[in-house]
């Protein structure tokens, strides 16, 4: 019985590591048009379709940004009607971009985001304490870019992507009296990324993108097991005298196609457009070797591999904007993202949930620069967990919001 648990707390603290959600925080003005993709206005459009570049119209582009993001959820047993919710500090992604077209037919470009991470805590006495208490989740995303004006109406671009990320989580064994914990600061992994963007007719905007898969490769997590009875339980393990044992994954964030369009009504007025397709299908199964722990379920007895079931998702995004004068910009949007697991397939570690978000924001034009505001409200649709693989069940629901601030600068 303790190797079973044990397996099941390691394996949903990495499986918590590959994201289970993407966040979709990658521009302040994006965000306040429900994040659509379709606008070449500045270096922002670099990390949606690095073809945007050869329509920005300054020939040096520079932008940057932040955002604050506040999630709870809540989880309730049925059984007990004992209730448990989440106290999560305020997350923060951040981006900047910067693109330079050296001549009138090439544009060069740099994009750095964090679109995978979150915080998630719970009472460190919860019921599902075996599974987490807390996990910190965190992602970059460093992408060179480059794109080609093929004709006056196309360009075509591409990026490499080199990705960082890090997870340090915690969990009760409550079989040895204490606690574990995992971690790995030094996970990496490569993609790319390659575009097509179409201006046809001076009032429509037309990308389409993709996205790689980036496996990221962790070759030096450390599980640490703390424990009343310490040298019983790094005997039983096989750990070294500090309680740990090493383990190495292939962790992986998932693909994403995107067609985003942009239709000037008016002067004035525009509407915009996106569909996402994301590959969550990716996520069948993962397997973790670890060193020397007899924790696994294969022949090999360190090796550990578990069913995710994941499945691909979808999102429909729909955002307007409204210049009030040359100098103020008003946004609408709304989107709905679909959720990439079933629940019978619900973790607790990275809770996703069916949501619909309204979004809205305001854009200040002062010469070159640019000083964009955004906000976002979730609306999750509540949950019934049925995951009879780590044997957890009940209802769950989530509230969450966004508000970001973002700076341009189109020098030339």
């Amino acid at each position: 019985m303790k190797k079973i648990l044990i397996s099941t707390a390691l394996l949903a603290g990495v499986l918590s590591y590959a994201g289970g959600f993407r966040v979709s925080l990658q521009g302040v003005k994006q965000l306040a048009m429900a994040h659509t993709s379709a606008h070449a206005e500045d270096a922002s459009v670099a990390f949606f379709n690095p073809a945007g570049m050869s329509f920005i119209p300054s020939k040096l582009s520079i932008v940057a940004g932040g955002f604050g993001a506040s999630n709870k959820v809540t989880f309730q047993n049925l059984n007990t009607l004992q209730s448990t919710q989440t106290d999560n500090p305020l997350g923060t992604p951040i981006y900047a971009a910067i693109t330079y077209k050296p001549i009138e037919k090439l544009s060069i470009g740099f994009s750095f985001s964090t679109p995978f991470g979150s915080t998630i805590q719970y009472p460190y006495d919860w019921e599902g304490r075996e599974m987490v208490q807390k996990l910190e989740l965190k992602s970059y995303y460093f992408q060179p870019m480059v794109s080609v004006k093929m004709a006056d109406w196309v360009s075509f671009g591409a990026s490499y992507i080199y990705a960082r990320g890090s997870v340090n989580w915690d969990k009760a064994v409550t079989q040895f009296g204490g606690t574990v914990n995992i971690n790995d600061d030094k996970a990496s992994g490569h993609g790319y990324g390659f575009g097509f963007y179409f201006r046809p007719d001076p009032k429509l905007d037309v990308s389409i993108a993709y996205r790689s898969p980036v496996d990221m490769k962790a070759k030096k997590g450390t599980a640490t097991f703390v424990a009343p009875a310490q040298t019983t339980v790094n005997t039983l393990l096989g750990l070294n005298g500090e309680g740990q044992d090493s383990f190495t994954a292939t962790l992986p964030l998932v693909e994403e196609y995107t067609i985003g369009l942009t239709y000037k009504v008016t002067p004035k007025w525009l509407i915009s457009a996106d569909f996402n397709y994301h590959g969550w299908e990716r996520y069948s199964k993962l397997t973790l070797d670890f060193a020397n722990a007899p924790i696994g379920n294969q022949a090999d007895p360190t090796i550990l591999v578990a069913p995710k079931n994941f499945k691909n998702s979808k999102t429909v995004r729909l955002g307007t904007q409204y210049a009030f004068t040359n100098m103020i910009y008003g946004r609408l949007g709304a989107y709905y993202d679909e959720s990439p697991y079933s629940d019978e397939n619900f973790i607790p570690e990275t809770p996703s949930f069916d949501s619909f978000v309204l979004t809205g924001g305001l854009g200040f034009k002062l010469k070159k620069f640019g000083v964009d505001v955004a906000g976002g409200y979730a609306m999750p649709q509540s949950r019934d967990v049925k995951n009879n693989y780590l044997g957890f069940y009940g209802q769950a629901k989530a509230k969450a919001f966004y508000f970001g601030l973002g700076l341009s600068y189109n020098a030339f």
